[in-house]
Formats: C-alpha cells, sequence, structure tokens
C-alpha cells in the first residue's frame, strides 16, 4: 500500500519513542493500530461493494445483450416463417390450379355419356372372373379349385 521501507519505519519508532516517551508510547501504538485496522476494514468494504456494483452492472449488461439477441432471433425466425408460410400457399394455389386443369381435361376428354354406359364421373372396370370358376392357375397343380 505505502513504500515505506524498514529503515522508515525503524526511524519513525525512535521518532515516536524520543516525543512520547516510554510511558505513553505503547498506548499511542494501540490507538494507531486500532485506526489502521479501521481504515483497512472500511477499504476492504468499500471495494467490495464496487466489485458487487461492477458485477451488477456486468451481469445487466450480459441480460440485456442476451434479450437483444433473442429478440434478433425471434425477429428472423418470425421472417423465415412468414416466407415459408408464403410459398407454402403458393404451393398450394398452384397445386389447386393444376388440380382444377386436369379436372377440365378430363372432363373435356371424356366421351358423352350413353344410356347403357357408366355414367360419366365412374370409371370402367374390367370384369373380374367368378370366384367359382377354376383359373388356369388353380388347375396348373392338379390341385382342387381353390373356393373364397
Amino acid at each position: 500500500m505505502f513504500d515505506i521501507g524498514f529503515g522508515e519505519l525503524l526511524l519513525i519508532a525512535v521518532v515516536a519513542l524520543v516525543v512520547l516517551g516510554p510511558e505513553r508510547l505503547p498506548k499511542a501504538a494501540r490507538f494507531a493500530g486500532l485506526w489502521v485496522r479501521r481504515a483497512r476494514a472500511q477499504w476492504y468494504s468499500v471495494k467490495a461493494e464496487l466489485e458487487r456494483e461492477l458485477e451488477a452492472e456486468e451481469l445487466k449488461r450480459s441480460v440485456q445483450e442476451t434479450q437483444a439477441a433473442l429478440k434478433q432471433a425471434q425477429s428472423r425466425l418470425q421472417d423465415e416463417l412468414g416466407q415459408v408460410h408464403t410459398r407454402v400457399q403458393e404451393g398450394l394455389d398452384s397445386a389447386g390450379r393444376q388440380l382444377d386443369e386436369v379436372r377440365r381435361q378430363v372432363e373435356d376428354a371424356a366421351p358423352p355419356a350413353d344410356a347403357g354406359s357408366a355414367p360419366a364421373g365412374d370409371p370402367v372396370l374390367p370384369a373380374l372372373p367368378d370366384a367359382g370358376t377354376p383359373t388356369p392357375s388353380d388347375t396348373e397343380h392338379g390341385d382342387e379349385p381353390r373356393r373364397s
């Protein structure tokens, strides 16, 4: 703290002994020690308080920086979400237009409905073999025909 060497302390002690005398020197030394301890305690108290304030200020700054980063990230995510929403909506619109176009093409390409044919919206399926009649694959191995 102070730049006082051993020689300087010895000089101060000799001057104090001469000035105060041997009777009052121990009381004066105790009094000086008490004041030095109080000054040190006060210094450490102020130092600790300053360190706490600096830590609190640093913590506040860190929280503010984190909040700013979170707000920035939230803003970016909202922008990206808006872009994705727009792309999805455009894709849905495009798919709807294509579906409408395919429906029109199917309606234009469908032959006119006759009285004996299926309705225009129902596709005509080929006839399936009867389950009771044997097929060539059923009789290949000499087995009896399979029944469903």
